[in-house]
């Protein structure tokens, strides 16, 4: 498969059409992230080289994308590549740059599609563990789309949560020795502002195959209210109805907290404000740590 943009055909279609007509009588997600694991087991499962199976494991994500298209969940997470997996053999590691540099490339070729689509692709991570060409192609390509406001992705490459929340820390740290802002504004609204996170909502939803029962150092503070299934599939394995099933645990966990009137826990942080807005927890302005924000977003 040659392309970002899956398009859908068979049976599977109409069957679909008709589990998604169900579905939509329950409340849906408005953002889902996925731990998409499995793809070396897979290709050991079927006698293929480990590359083969992060390449399925490409096509996958094509396929999944258009399921959260088809039932309106418009904001995808997904946790591309861990900084634990620069710990593998060098020649994976260097397959997974390659890849990731082949597919930036190809999303930047398939421009057209994509801002047909009004597709807004962000990446989140620690991008100065990246090769530098790999770096300039997710910089074009989240400038591109910076204004897109069809449907988001977030690719998390080169990340990991605790590394994601030592430098949100680190930043403040810098902050308050620079004077840019008082140990008193610290607090855990504004260190949530400083996740590379910081634009998306909390998922609604996070999705894990291969059947582990771990979130990896996958959206640690992020995903603390947000209702976990693990599929006991591998990633290149999952199919349309396993992520159906996924949808339903969504959907009864969200009844179940409705019926006990626990309600549903959103975070009280504004986290979906343009650049130069305030999304600390603050019931006024405060233009000093407005100021800190923008600077630290600039760099």
């Amino acid at each position: 498969m040659s392309t970002w943009f899956y398009s859908p055909k068979g049976l599977s279609v109409w069957m679909r059409k008709l589990a998604r007509c169900v579905l939509a009588h329950g409340p849906l997600p408005k953002h889902v992230a996925f731990i998409m694991d499995g793809n070396r087991r897979f290709a050991r499962k079927r006698a293929l080289e480990s590359c083969r199976g992060h390449s399925l494991g490409f096509e996958k994500l094509t396929e999944v994308l258009e399921w959260c298209k088809e039932l309106g969940i418009l904001e995808v997470t997904v946790y591309a590549l861990s900084i634990e997996n620069f710990k593998r053999s060098a020649e994976e590691v260097e397959f997974l740059m390659k890849m990731a540099i082949d597919k930036v490339t190809l999303l930047l070729e398939e421009k057209d599609k994509l801002m047909e689509h009004g597709l807004c692709v962000r990446v989140l991570g620690n991008m100065g563990l990246l090769p530098e060409e790999l770096q300039r192609l997710v910089a074009n390509v989240v400038e591109l789309t910076r204004e897109n406001k069809g449907a988001f992705l977030n690719v998390c490459l080169a990340y990991t949560a605790r590394d994601d929340i030592c430098r949100a820390v680190d930043a403040i740290r810098e902050g308050c020795e620079r004077g840019l802002i008082d140990v008193e504004d610290v607090d855990a609204g504004l260190i949530e502002s400083c996740l590379t996170s910081w634009r998306s909502p909390r998922p609604d939803l996070l999705i894990r195959t291969s059947g582990e029962l771990r979130l990896s150092d996958f959206l640690l503070w992020e995903s603390s209210y947000s209702q976990l299934y693990f599929a006991n599939v591998l990633w290149p394995e999952l199919g349309w109805w396993d992520f159906y099933k996924a949808i339903i645990s969504y959907q009864t966990g969200r009844i179940n907290l409705d019926a006990t009137g626990t309600g549903w826990p959103f975070s009280k942080y504004l986290v979906d404000q343009p650049a130069d807005s305030s999304i600390f927890n603050s019931a006024d302005s405060n233009p000093r740590i407005n100021h800190f924000l923008r600077t630290i977003r600039s760099v």
